[in-house]
């Protein structure tokens, strides 16, 4: 008697929001009050094992459920599906849900439907890392290069990087890398903070946290900058004073400026030894970071959180755009994406040093910037993950960072999975804060009108 193969049973979703701008945790010049949310999913199977697959991409509140809903919208294309094929071949769901005709009007390969894409295809990796038993990072390290290559998309992006490119060096890649994971377990993968700067901190604020940092072993901070060129010059005045000469100091602009107003703002601020500028300009003005880039060196021009695709990445790695490529977990289509823009890097010998901080986003993209040191690049020289000390503490397996380094996780899956309690407490809008908070302002406006 045949039985009939697991598939997936379920894809529930949840619009998962954080209070965050209450403190302003998150504060920059494009985003000077955000709640850090999660658009979260979960695929269950009828599978004997009980894994679950979870996935999410990052918001920062308002148009969460916006983002919930294109999860949703993508529900019946994952429904059915067998599970032993789907971690199999991850590549497969993730062509036919980008290559879907009616779901690819709505981008194509960006924006929220891509994002919702990127959502699912993290949780059929995370779901197939725990199948294997094994944290994605190693997963990815073990696989032989030919099945890392089936994975990929090389449609759009050929003329830049072949499939027999990346083969090459993927091969390459594995050279050595059995001593490189036992480095890994040992040290970990080094990490910058941008706890110190977010914008709507005060001076005494960002000075003691930035001398923590430096006590905690960071060799690199980040500032918000972009509002105001006299608070940007004295706060960069102040961190510098604060960490000295030798530790570096990254700025992010969050893509406020022209190009012109790049250019001179950056200028600006280089007394003080900017390590990177990040995200100078619209993420999409390919040009606009070249002249960028010209212009302030040797300041450096760092991007990637907001590109959209692997395509864009492209052409910024073409017209030498960039210094330093960021990469997001939760931006672009999933890891099979991440992959390609990893590839290209490598490519053009550009340091990959990922964006995080976000809910969720430091827990995974440690496990993309650990394959690329393992079996891709082999190097850690000039790369940095960024770290940001915010709502570790809602995930079952959260980052540990320790001597201003990552350490290597060792739970398997993609460390995606949130905690059950928290998922309860801020599910929007009916979690218990969220409900509470509602309750309390329904009060606060009864008080008003009996006032009045």
């Amino acid at each position: 008697m045949t039985s009939t193969p697991a598939c997936i049973t379920a894809v529930d979703t949840y619009d998962i929001r954080f209070p965050t701008s209450r403190e302003l945790d998150g504060s920059d010049a494009m985003n000077p009050d955000p709640d850090y949310s999660a658009a979260y999913v979960v695929l269950r199977t009828d599978a004997d094992d009980g894994h679950e697959g979870h996935g999410f991409t990052f918001t920062i509140g308002r148009g969460n459920d916006v983002q919930v809903a294109a999860i949703d919208a993508l529900r019946a294309h994952v429904l059915g599906r067998p599970v032993d094929a789907l971690c199999a071949d991850p590549g497969s769901l993730n062509r036919d849900l980008i290559g879907d005709s009616q779901l690819r009007w709505l981008g194509p390969e960006k924006g929220v439907m891509h994002m919702a894409i990127g959502a699912v295809v993290n949780a059929v990796w995370d779901l197939a890392a725990k199948r294997a038993h094994k944290p994605l990072w190693r997963l990815l390290a073990d696989a032989e290069p030919e099945w890392l290559v089936s994975q990929v998309d090389f449609r759009y992006i050929a003329d830049a990087l072949t499939p027999e490119d990346a083969l090459a060096l993927l091969r390459e890649g594995r050279r050595g890398a059995a001593e490189r994971i036992a480095k890994l377990r040992v040290r970990g993968y080094p990490a910058y903070t941008t706890s110190p700067g977010w914008l709507g901190y005060s001076d005494e604020k960002l000075t003691r946290l930035a001398r923590q940092a430096v006590a905690d072993g960071f060799t690199q901070i980040k500032l918000k900058v972009g509002a105001d060129l006299d608070d940007d010059v004295r706060r960069m005045k102040a961190a510098r004073a604060a960490v000295g000469p030798d530790i570096r100091i990254a700025v992010d602009a969050n893509q406020r400026w022209n190009v012109d107003e790049a250019i001179e703002w950056t200028r600006a601020l280089a007394a003080y030894d900017p390590h990177w500028i990040e995200e100078p300009t619209s993420p999409d003005d390919i040009l606009g970071h070249a002249a960028i880039r010209k212009a302030v060196a040797p300041v450096q021009v760092a991007t990637g959180e907001h590109v959209q695709n692997r395509i864009v990445f492209k052409q910024l790695l073409q017209v030498g755009a960039i210094d330093v490529l960021q990469i997001d977990a939760a931006r672009v289509g999933g890891v099979n994406e991440n992959l390609a823009i990893l590839l290209l890097a490598a490519h053009f010998q550009v340091p990959v040093c990922p964006h995080a901080g976000g809910v969720g986003l430091c827990e995974l993209v440690q496990h993309l910037s650990m394959f690329d040191y393992a079996a891709l690049s082999g190097t850690t020289e000039h790369r940095v993950i960024e770290y940001v000390d915010h709502l570790h503490d809602h995930f079952l397996d959260p980052v540990l960072v320790v001597d201003g380094h990552y350490s290597t996780p060792t739970a398997p899956g993609f460390s995606a999975t949130m905690r059950p309690e928290s998922m309860a407490r801020y599910t929007y809008p009916g979690g218990g804060y969220w409900a509470a908070e509602s309750a309390g302002q329904a009060r606060q406006a009864r008080q008003k009108g009996a006032a009045a």
